[in-house]
């Protein structure tokens, strides 16, 4: 695993820039935001087991399902509940000769005013797509993962959330979701290939008790039970939108 110690430039870019750092400003900036009545923390849904799972990715149509590679073997399936609201389900899939297997299933947050298609820096939405995971870190030590681990102090979140929530620990893990960054490097990276205009930093990463700014959040204990599984060999991706967009 590859342990990197961000420089403080990085640090202090981690904390103001990422898609759901700054806690300070979703306290400050973001007060006037309307938070959906339903936004309160999901309870936490039982894991699925291997027997009774769907040999299929539900509620995923066929432009969506086109998207995941081929050498694809893991897909993390977020599902949110609808367009503008935070809360959704993480369920993981695993490929077998029968098709796609479901081994857990959790309650999720996702970004404030919910989805987008065409993400934008400050939107309060979080990313439609399907994208790759290939990176992770964390301000606590590696859990056991095979993906590439940035163990360093950039992984911070001060202040409160858009609940009164404090942010403390949820940067503890996470696994950078490849929106607009460069595979291959710390999720504190902040290379934009498609400019800073479109945001980034989109993680998942542990939840804190409400709506984020743009990344997907599950309970520490499920974080890293995904760290540990997702495995690079297997090319894994996470399939992630409201469930109407997703069924296309």
């Amino acid at each position: 695993m590859i342990t990197r110690i961000p420089s403080v430039a990085l640090v202090a870019a981690s904390v103001l820039l990422t898609g759901c750092g700054g806690g300070a400003l979703a306290a400050t900036d973001h007060t006037s935001a309307p938070t959906p009545a339903s936004s309160s923390a999901p309870s936490p849904s039982s894991e699925i087991s291997a027997e009774a799972a769907p040999r299929q990715l539900p509620g995923v149509g066929p432009k969506m399902l086109a998207r995941i590679p081929a050498s694809t073997e893991q897909v993390v399936l977020v599902t949110g509940r609808s367009e503008d609201l935070p809360l959704s389900t993480l369920a993981l899939y695993e490929r077998t000769d029968d098709g796609w297997q479901q081994t857990a299933s959790w309650a999720a947050h996702n970004a404030l005013k919910g989805w987008s298609d065409h993400h934008m820096a400050g939107d309060l939405r979080s990313p439609i797509g399907v994208y790759s995971l290939t990176d992770a870190g964390g301000l606590l030590k590696d859990p056991g993962t095979k993906l590439s681990y940035d163990h360093g102090t950039g992984f911070v979140s001060p202040g409160t959330g858009f609940e009164g929530e404090p942010l403390a620990g949820s940067f503890d893990y996470v696994i950078a979701i490849n929106y607009n960054r460069q595979p291959g490097t710390s999720p504190l990276d902040w290379t934009r290939p498609l400019g800073s205009s479109r945001g980034g930093g989109i993680w998942i990463h542990v939840d804190h008790g409400g709506p984020t700014h743009g990344c997907v959040s599950i309970a520490e204990d499920h974080m890293k039970e995904l760290l540990r599984t997702l495995d690079p060999a297997r090319h894994p991706v996470v399939v992630m939108g409201d469930a109407a967009a997703l069924d296309h």
